[in-house]
Protein backbone atom coordinates (compact mmCIF):
# COMPACT_ATOMS: atom_id res chain seq x y z
CA UNK A 1 0.00 0.00 0.00
CA UNK A 2 0.94 3.45 -0.75
CA UNK A 3 2.21 5.46 2.31
CA UNK A 4 -0.46 8.47 0.78
CA UNK A 5 -3.42 5.78 0.97
CA UNK A 6 -2.00 4.54 4.86
CA UNK A 7 -1.72 7.91 6.20
CA UNK A 8 -5.43 8.87 4.64
CA UNK A 9 -7.06 5.75 6.11
CA UNK A 10 -5.89 6.33 9.42
CA UNK A 11 -6.96 10.20 9.17
CA UNK A 12 -10.58 9.30 7.90
CA UNK A 13 -10.91 6.88 10.67
CA UNK A 14 -9.21 8.66 13.59
CA UNK A 15 -11.88 11.79 12.30
CA UNK A 16 -15.07 9.17 12.72
CA UNK A 17 -13.70 8.13 16.07
CA UNK A 18 -13.27 11.62 17.45
CA UNK A 19 -16.75 12.91 15.71
CA UNK A 20 -18.98 10.10 17.30
CA UNK A 21 -17.48 10.65 20.18
CA UNK A 22 -18.14 14.94 20.69
CA UNK A 23 -21.53 13.75 19.31
CA UNK A 24 -22.29 11.16 21.82
CA UNK A 25 -21.60 13.67 24.51
CA UNK A 26 -23.60 15.96 22.92
CA UNK A 27 -26.35 13.86 22.84
CA UNK A 28 -26.51 12.72 26.34
CA UNK A 29 -28.58 9.58 25.48
CA UNK A 30 -27.78 7.56 22.45
CA UNK A 31 -24.91 5.81 21.35
CA UNK A 32 -23.30 4.99 17.59
CA UNK A 33 -24.58 1.75 16.66
CA UNK A 34 -21.73 0.13 14.17
CA UNK A 35 -21.86 -1.71 10.85
CA UNK A 36 -18.88 -3.18 9.18
CA UNK A 37 -19.92 -4.00 5.98
CA UNK A 38 -17.69 -5.77 2.87
CA UNK A 39 -18.01 -5.14 -1.04
CA UNK A 40 -18.24 -8.21 -2.83
CA UNK A 41 -16.08 -5.66 -5.60
CA UNK A 42 -13.15 -4.88 -3.35
CA UNK A 43 -13.32 -2.89 0.06
CA UNK A 44 -16.08 -2.31 3.01
CA UNK A 45 -16.88 0.62 4.90
CA UNK A 46 -17.76 0.98 9.07
CA UNK A 47 -21.35 2.51 9.05
CA UNK A 48 -22.49 4.48 12.58
CA UNK A 49 -25.53 5.06 13.17
CA UNK A 50 -27.07 7.21 15.58
CA UNK A 51 -30.69 7.71 16.32
CA UNK A 52 -33.99 8.41 18.53
CA UNK A 53 -31.06 10.53 21.05
CA UNK A 54 -32.23 13.44 23.19
CA UNK A 55 -31.03 15.72 20.37
CA UNK A 56 -30.06 13.32 17.31
CA UNK A 57 -33.18 11.97 15.51
CA UNK A 58 -30.74 10.20 12.90
CA UNK A 59 -27.22 10.28 11.72
CA UNK A 60 -24.43 8.88 10.02
CA UNK A 61 -20.67 8.66 10.60
CA UNK A 62 -19.33 6.56 7.71
CA UNK A 63 -16.00 5.76 6.73
CA UNK A 64 -15.44 3.89 3.84
CA UNK A 65 -12.25 2.16 1.64
CA UNK A 66 -13.44 0.75 -1.70
CA UNK A 67 -11.66 0.10 -4.96
CA UNK A 68 -11.52 -2.08 -8.35
CA UNK A 69 -11.80 -2.13 -11.98
CA UNK A 70 -12.60 0.81 -13.78
CA UNK A 71 -16.16 0.00 -15.53
CA UNK A 72 -17.11 0.62 -18.90
CA UNK A 73 -20.47 2.61 -16.66
CA UNK A 74 -17.89 4.92 -15.14
CA UNK A 75 -16.17 5.98 -17.88
CA UNK A 76 -19.52 6.34 -19.64
CA UNK A 77 -21.00 8.02 -16.72
CA UNK A 78 -18.46 9.34 -14.35
CA UNK A 79 -15.66 10.03 -17.18
CA UNK A 80 -12.62 8.09 -14.99
CA UNK A 81 -9.87 6.78 -17.07
CA UNK A 82 -7.86 4.45 -16.00
CA UNK A 83 -7.71 0.69 -15.06
CA UNK A 84 -8.21 0.22 -11.49
CA UNK A 85 -9.78 3.00 -8.55
CA UNK A 86 -9.52 3.52 -4.78
CA UNK A 87 -12.06 5.95 -3.20
CA UNK A 88 -11.19 6.34 0.63
CA UNK A 89 -13.82 9.11 2.51
CA UNK A 90 -15.80 10.08 5.87
CA UNK A 91 -19.07 11.05 4.86
CA UNK A 92 -21.47 12.33 7.49
CA UNK A 93 -25.03 13.35 7.88
CA UNK A 94 -26.67 14.45 11.46
CA UNK A 95 -30.91 15.05 11.85
CA UNK A 96 -31.63 16.70 15.02
CA UNK A 97 -35.03 16.23 16.33
CA UNK A 98 -35.58 20.10 17.54
CA UNK A 99 -36.31 22.28 14.51
CA UNK A 100 -33.99 24.77 15.76
CA UNK A 101 -30.90 22.55 15.62
CA UNK A 102 -29.34 22.78 12.05
CA UNK A 103 -28.91 19.95 9.80
CA UNK A 104 -25.38 18.95 8.83
CA UNK A 105 -23.23 17.62 6.67
CA UNK A 106 -19.42 16.27 6.17
CA UNK A 107 -17.00 14.90 3.87
CA UNK A 108 -13.65 14.10 2.72
CA UNK A 109 -12.11 12.11 0.69
CA UNK A 110 -9.07 11.40 -1.61
CA UNK A 111 -9.63 9.22 -5.17
CA UNK A 112 -6.53 7.43 -7.05
CA UNK A 113 -5.84 5.99 -10.32
CA UNK A 114 -3.99 3.42 -11.68
CA UNK A 115 -2.50 1.87 -14.48
CA UNK A 116 -2.30 -1.65 -15.82
CA UNK A 117 1.18 -1.47 -13.79
CA UNK A 118 -0.42 -0.03 -10.57
CA UNK A 119 1.26 3.12 -10.65
CA UNK A 120 -0.93 6.24 -9.52
CA UNK A 121 -1.58 8.13 -12.73
CA UNK A 122 -4.01 10.56 -10.94
CA UNK A 123 -5.03 11.49 -7.33
CA UNK A 124 -7.54 14.05 -6.02
CA UNK A 125 -8.88 15.29 -2.96
CA UNK A 126 -12.30 16.69 -1.69
CA UNK A 127 -14.58 18.10 0.69
CA UNK A 128 -16.54 20.76 3.12
CA UNK A 129 -19.18 21.06 5.74
CA UNK A 130 -22.40 22.85 5.40
CA UNK A 131 -24.83 23.70 7.49
CA UNK A 132 -28.69 23.23 6.48
CA UNK A 133 -30.99 25.16 9.22
CA UNK A 134 -34.57 25.21 9.83
CA UNK A 135 -34.80 28.62 11.35
CA UNK A 136 -31.93 31.44 10.44
CA UNK A 137 -30.20 32.84 13.41
CA UNK A 138 -27.46 34.71 12.40
CA UNK A 139 -24.87 34.34 14.86
CA UNK A 140 -24.98 30.77 14.77
CA UNK A 141 -24.63 30.72 10.59
CA UNK A 142 -21.71 33.47 11.10
CA UNK A 143 -20.26 31.10 14.08
CA UNK A 144 -20.30 28.41 11.71
CA UNK A 145 -18.77 30.39 8.71
CA UNK A 146 -15.95 32.09 10.55
CA UNK A 147 -15.17 28.46 12.13
CA UNK A 148 -14.46 26.87 8.81
CA UNK A 149 -12.76 30.46 7.18
CA UNK A 150 -10.30 30.36 10.13
CA UNK A 151 -9.47 26.79 9.12
CA UNK A 152 -9.46 28.10 5.59
CA UNK A 153 -6.53 30.39 6.32
CA UNK A 154 -4.30 28.05 7.76
CA UNK A 155 -3.74 26.76 4.38
CA UNK A 156 -4.73 29.89 2.16
CA UNK A 157 -6.80 32.83 2.30
CA UNK A 158 -7.88 32.97 -0.82
CA UNK A 159 -9.24 28.85 0.25
CA UNK A 160 -12.53 30.05 2.01
CA UNK A 161 -14.11 32.40 -0.40
CA UNK A 162 -13.43 30.23 -3.36
CA UNK A 163 -14.79 27.17 -1.56
CA UNK A 164 -17.82 29.41 -0.02
CA UNK A 165 -18.74 30.27 -3.38
CA UNK A 166 -17.90 26.68 -4.89
CA UNK A 167 -20.61 25.24 -2.18
CA UNK A 168 -23.02 27.79 -2.70
CA UNK A 169 -23.05 26.49 -6.29
CA UNK A 170 -23.11 22.85 -5.55
CA UNK A 171 -25.73 22.10 -3.07
CA UNK A 172 -28.71 23.47 -5.38
CA UNK A 173 -31.91 22.24 -6.07
CA UNK A 174 -31.60 23.54 -9.89
CA UNK A 175 -35.35 22.35 -10.45
CA UNK A 176 -36.52 24.66 -7.89
CA UNK A 177 -35.47 28.20 -9.19
CA UNK A 178 -31.62 27.54 -8.13
CA UNK A 179 -32.44 27.19 -4.45
CA UNK A 180 -29.82 26.25 -2.34
CA UNK A 181 -29.92 23.03 0.26
CA UNK A 182 -29.31 25.27 3.09
CA UNK A 183 -26.33 28.04 3.96
CA UNK A 184 -23.62 26.14 2.71
CA UNK A 185 -20.43 26.08 4.30
CA UNK A 186 -17.41 25.06 2.52
CA UNK A 187 -16.84 22.43 -0.59
CA UNK A 188 -13.65 21.78 -2.48
CA UNK A 189 -13.13 18.86 -5.13
CA UNK A 190 -10.54 17.65 -7.74
CA UNK A 191 -7.45 19.50 -5.95
CA UNK A 192 -4.86 17.69 -7.00
CA UNK A 193 -0.72 18.04 -5.08
CA UNK A 194 1.70 20.55 -7.19
CA UNK A 195 4.71 21.57 -6.25
CA UNK A 196 4.42 24.59 -4.55
CA UNK A 197 1.08 22.01 -2.79
CA UNK A 198 1.85 18.86 -2.68
CA UNK A 199 -0.05 15.96 -1.39
CA UNK A 200 1.03 16.61 2.72
CA UNK A 201 -0.64 20.33 1.78
CA UNK A 202 -4.00 18.85 0.84
CA UNK A 203 -4.02 16.04 3.66
CA UNK A 204 -3.50 19.12 6.18
CA UNK A 205 -6.26 21.40 4.88
CA UNK A 206 -8.40 17.80 5.09
CA UNK A 207 -7.49 17.55 8.88
CA UNK A 208 -7.58 21.30 9.53
CA UNK A 209 -11.31 21.29 8.14
CA UNK A 210 -12.10 17.68 9.10
CA UNK A 211 -11.66 18.76 12.97
CA UNK A 212 -12.65 22.25 12.80
CA UNK A 213 -16.40 20.10 12.45
CA UNK A 214 -16.38 20.28 16.38
CA UNK A 215 -15.68 23.55 16.97
CA UNK A 216 -18.16 25.06 14.35
CA UNK A 217 -21.13 22.56 14.90
CA UNK A 218 -21.57 21.33 18.68
CA UNK A 219 -21.34 24.61 19.94
CA UNK A 220 -24.87 25.50 17.65
CA UNK A 221 -26.34 22.10 18.57
CA UNK A 222 -25.47 23.60 22.49
CA UNK A 223 -26.94 26.14 22.13
CA UNK A 224 -30.45 25.57 20.80
CA UNK A 225 -30.90 21.94 22.02
CA UNK A 226 -33.20 22.84 24.31
CA UNK A 227 -35.48 25.76 22.39
CA UNK A 228 -38.84 25.06 22.37
CA UNK A 229 -40.51 24.66 19.65
CA UNK A 230 -44.45 23.62 18.20
CA UNK A 231 -45.82 21.31 15.89
CA UNK A 232 -45.93 24.16 13.51
CA UNK A 233 -42.22 24.19 13.62
CA UNK A 234 -41.74 20.71 13.09
CA UNK A 235 -43.93 20.99 9.67
CA UNK A 236 -41.49 23.52 8.46
CA UNK A 237 -38.19 21.40 9.02
CA UNK A 238 -40.02 18.40 7.54
CA UNK A 239 -40.57 20.96 4.72
CA UNK A 240 -37.50 21.82 4.09
CA UNK A 241 -36.04 17.78 5.06
CA UNK A 242 -37.85 17.16 1.57
CA UNK A 243 -35.39 20.11 -0.01
CA UNK A 244 -32.89 17.74 1.08
CA UNK A 245 -33.95 14.70 -0.29
CA UNK A 246 -34.33 16.02 -3.48
CA UNK A 247 -30.87 17.39 -3.68
CA UNK A 248 -29.29 13.78 -2.45
CA UNK A 249 -31.46 11.77 -4.61
CA UNK A 250 -31.49 13.96 -8.14
CA UNK A 251 -28.21 16.28 -7.95
CA UNK A 252 -25.49 15.18 -5.82
CA UNK A 253 -22.75 13.62 -7.17
CA UNK A 254 -21.45 10.90 -3.86
CA UNK A 255 -25.05 9.76 -4.23
CA UNK A 256 -24.81 8.87 -7.99
CA UNK A 257 -20.73 7.70 -7.79
CA UNK A 258 -21.41 4.92 -5.24
CA UNK A 259 -25.46 3.72 -7.13
CA UNK A 260 -23.13 3.64 -10.43
CA UNK A 261 -20.13 1.91 -8.39
CA UNK A 262 -22.27 -0.68 -7.04
CA UNK A 263 -22.16 0.65 -3.60
CA UNK A 264 -24.06 -0.45 -0.53
CA UNK A 265 -26.91 1.09 -0.66
CA UNK A 266 -28.14 1.62 3.08
CA UNK A 267 -24.28 3.34 3.83
CA UNK A 268 -25.91 5.72 0.60
CA UNK A 269 -28.98 6.58 1.69
CA UNK A 270 -28.28 7.39 5.32
CA UNK A 271 -28.18 10.90 4.49
CA UNK A 272 -31.71 10.78 4.59
CA UNK A 273 -33.77 12.43 7.31
CA UNK A 274 -36.36 9.65 8.94
CA UNK A 275 -39.34 11.86 8.43
CA UNK A 276 -40.17 14.28 5.51
CA UNK A 277 -43.02 16.19 3.82
CA UNK A 278 -43.80 16.87 0.36
CA UNK A 279 -46.74 19.21 0.20
CA UNK A 280 -48.24 20.65 -3.25
CA UNK A 281 -46.83 24.18 -4.06
CA UNK A 282 -46.07 24.84 -0.41
CA UNK A 283 -45.07 28.22 0.39
CA UNK A 284 -44.13 30.04 3.52
CA UNK A 285 -46.13 33.33 4.44
CA UNK A 286 -44.03 36.14 2.88
CA UNK A 287 -42.16 38.04 5.78
CA UNK A 288 -42.21 35.15 8.08
CA UNK A 289 -38.99 33.54 9.94
CA UNK A 290 -39.85 30.35 7.31
CA UNK A 291 -39.78 32.70 4.31
CA UNK A 292 -36.58 34.38 5.78
CA UNK A 293 -35.08 31.09 5.72
CA UNK A 294 -35.92 30.21 2.53
CA UNK A 295 -34.98 33.46 1.10
CA UNK A 296 -31.35 33.10 2.39
CA UNK A 297 -31.60 29.73 0.35
CA UNK A 298 -32.48 31.62 -3.21
CA UNK A 299 -29.90 34.49 -2.58
CA UNK A 300 -26.44 33.21 -0.15
CA UNK A 301 -25.37 35.34 2.24
CA UNK A 302 -21.38 36.75 2.57
CA UNK A 303 -21.77 35.75 6.53
CA UNK A 304 -18.00 36.89 7.52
Amino acid sequence: MNNTKEVWINFVQQLQDSICTALEQCDGKASFIEDKWDRPEGGGGITRVIANGNVFEKGGVNTSIVFGEVTPLMRQQLKIEGHKWFACGLSLVIHPINPFVPTVHCNYRMFELYNQQDEVIDRWFGGGTDLTPYYLIDEDAIHFHQTFKDACNKSDISFYPAFKKHCDDYFVNTHRNNERRGIGGIFYDYKRATTDKPVEFWMNLASNCGYTFMKAYIPIVEKRKHTIYTDQHKHWQEIRRGRYVEFNLVHDRGTIFGLKTNGRIESILMSLPPTVRFEYNYQPLPGSDEDNLLQACLNPVGWV
